[in-house]
């Protein structure tokens, strides 16, 4: 499938402001994920950025980048306004690649691409893993999702899903078998489908949970799910992951 890759990127961000902006060994991380997302069978890789600071450096590093309203609630509504500016629509494939994620393996997001092309009768497409540690499985910071028989999406959670019964009532000491999955923040949309859903009405769930893609279920759609067999490399919310990551790219 022909797709594109879309890059969210806004400056303003909490824990680490300017993130995206931050010096990665030379380069500034959003053009190092642009780079690395380049190297997937993506038709084109697109920065989508709320300010003109982001724009300038990208074009000085030859990435093809849009600017978009720096109102946006959301990096949904960011999204389908970048699809709009590009005119995509309809069956157009997009992939969200986040402007944080500068080690993504170009693998999965083809992975994505393909499973989005695979599944006509779902409008998304994400990835996840298996959780090795009882500490991840309980960690709220760490989504889970669990899956249908058709690989689908029946629901993501900060809590620890599927709960197991038995274990819990020991005290969770190990992981149920087959293991639980962590949920990997990358999706696949149908363009169309994408430029429609900040118009959806949040739901409830979504607002307890604060997980965006609950408002997909919650209206009746349906999300495929690649499970991995590796873990994806890790990204950048904080001063210590941008450390961490300036060695791993040494």
């Amino acid at each position: 499938m022909k797709f594109t890759v879309l890059v969210p990127a806004r400056l303003k961000s909490t824990r680490l402001p300017r993130k995206v902006l931050a010096d990665l060994n030379g380069l500034p991380m959003v053009v190092r994920v642009a780079q690395r997302a380049a190297l997937s069978n993506a038709a084109r890789v697109v920065v989508a950025a709320d300010d003109d600071e982001i724009v300038q450096a990208c074009r000085a590093h030859a990435v093809d980048c849009v600017l978009t309203d720096p109102e946006h609630p959301t990096g949904s509504d960011r999204l389908a306004q970048a699809c709009a500016l590009l005119g995509l629509d309809g069956d157009d494939a997009v992939v969200n690649v986040q402007g944080d994620e500068p080690m993504i393996d170009p693998a999965l997001i083809d992975a994505c691409a393909a499973l989005l092309a695979a599944r006509p009768e779902c409008v998304m497409s994400t990835a996840a893993h298996g959780i090795d540690h009882v500490d991840e499985l309980l960690n709220p910071n760490v989504v889970k999702v669990v899956l249908d028989g058709s690989a689908r999406a029946l629901y993501f959670s900060r809590a620890p899903i599927p709960w197991w019964r038995d274990g819990h009532a020991q005290g969770v000491t190990q992981l149920p078998q087959p293991a639980p999955l962590r949920h990997i923040g990358i999706y696949g949309y149908r363009a169309s489908f994408l430029r429609r859903f900040p118009q959806l009405p949040a739901s409830p769930l979504e607002a307890i949970e604060s997980l965006e893609q609950l408002r997909v279920l919650w209206h009746g759609e349906r999300i495929a799910v690649h499970v991995s067999e590796t873990r994806p490399g890790p990204g950048i919310d904080t001063p210590e992951d941008l450390a961490r990551v300036r060695q791993l790219l040494v």
